[in-house]
């Protein structure tokens, strides 16, 4: 039987199917099974003492922190959807974060990290790297390859997040990988709204793209996981700092993610088509300012959007007119499918205020109108925009 793997020309939907699938090895269990494990047994003491030999396969089981099965395979097809070399799994999507970062940073060196990241993460770098006496700088998302100018000989990091938390600035990812290439600066990628099936982080330049695989990759908003990806040349220092750390995810979460990943491609294209229509349909109402979604011509970030991406996910934000706090609450508070909650990429519908000006320092925003933020589920269009319209109506008459 053709081993599926040998084959580099198949499609994303293919191949995340068939990677990281072991079946064979499992009695011909179609997914791999749930592997609970800490103590490994070895078949003789030569055995236990070659147990972390370097040059063996780094997928060996010999330790439940370092790897089973189950979270051998998940890390496998990750890697490969998105082109990168080896993968790691964290407990989180900021754990993603911050071993991703540890793993390049020492103490006196710069980071630069764009104004609109995910606020946890301009939490850690505020906090936590600065006890640590690494300088954190905060640049302009749309600066391109004009970023050379931010960097100094201190500069061991540029930090990208693209689309930007809230307000979803596209960056130009491949002018500023080249600089940073230049200048022998390590790029991280927050690549979480985009997956790696929509942006792929390695062939534009990228040395380490994080995930929260609390979002899509699991899909179902009931598992909390990260991921790292990464270039060969940046896997040395991740999976070290991965493991010093002592970071491992629990057996049940990675086989239901891994579960979830062989239908990411049908739920991604689904998110992707709802999203533009209902950003379509918002772009068309008279109490919408601005609709901030990368798929619309009309975003300042589109045409970068269209040269780099292969699509778009389900999250995007809408600039209201002025109306009061007490109008948007109203239209909030009532909505019966747009549900609030923080967390996104699930199959359901999602509404919050944000504030993006509370977190930046680059940039700013203007207040005087609000910002919701949207995740775009997958329940009957029509049935959303009901619901779009009957908060519109609750929204105009707090006016």
């Amino acid at each position: 039987m053709k081993d599926p793997q040998d084959s580099k020309s198949q499609r994303d939907a293919t191949r995340a199917i068939t990677r990281g699938r072991t079946s064979f090895d499992h009695h011909g269990v179609v997914n791999t099974p749930v592997y609970h494990a800490s103590t490994i047994l070895h078949p003789d003491v030569d055995a236990f003492e070659e147990r972390h030999d370097p040059s063996a396969d780094r997928r060996k089981v010999i330790y439940g922190l370092l790897g089973t099965p189950t979270t051998f395979d998940l890390e496998e097809v990750i890697a490969d959807l998105e082109g990168g070399h080896d993968a790691v799994l964290v407990p989180s999507g900021l754990a993603a974060i911050s071993v991703a970062l540890l793993s390049f940073l020492r103490p006196g060196d710069h980071l630069l990290v764009a104004d609109t990241v995910y606020p946890p993460t301009r939490s850690f770098c505020d906090q936590h790297l600065a006890r640590l006496d690494i300088t954190v700088d905060y640049y302009d998302p749309l600066v391109g390859g004009e970023i050379v100018s931010l960097i100094t000989a201190r500069t061991r990091v540029i930090f990208l997040e693209s689309p930007g938390s809230f307000t979803f600035e596209v960056q130009d990812i491949p002018a500023i990988t080249e600089v940073a290439r230049e200048h022998g600066v390590t790029t991280v990628l927050d690549n979480t709204w985009a997956t790696p099936l929509f942006f792929k982080s390695f062939s534009h330049g990228v040395d380490v793209s994080v995930h929260a695989a609390t979002k899509y990759l699991s899909g179902h908003s009931d598992v909390v996981m990260g991921a790292i990806i990464c270039a060969e040349h940046a896997w040395d220092n991740v999976r070290r700092t991965h493991r010093h750390l002592g970071q491992c995810v629990g057996p049940d979460d990675a086989y239901v993610t891994l579960r979830s990943i062989r239908n990411l491609s049908t739920r991604l294209n689904a998110h992707h088509k709802q999203g533009l229509a209902l950003a379509q349909w918002l772009a068309q109402r008279e109490e919408v300012a601005q609709v901030l979604h990368p798929g619309l011509p009309g975003h300042p970030g589109h045409a970068l959007w269209q040269r780099d991406f292969l699509g778009a996910s389900g999250l995007f934000s809408i600039v209201l007119q002025r109306k009061s706090r007490e109008a948007v609450l109203a239209m909030v508070n009532g909505m019966e499918l747009f549900r609030i909650g923080a967390s996104w990429g699930g199959f359901e519908s999602l509404m919050i205020p944000v504030h993006p000006e509370q977190y930046r320092s680059a940039t700013t925003w203007d207040t005087s109108r609000p910002t919701l933020r949207i995740h775009a589920g997958l329940e009957d269009l029509d049935d959303l925009i009901a619901d779009l319209e009957a908060g519109f109506a609750r929204l105009n008459g707090k006016s």
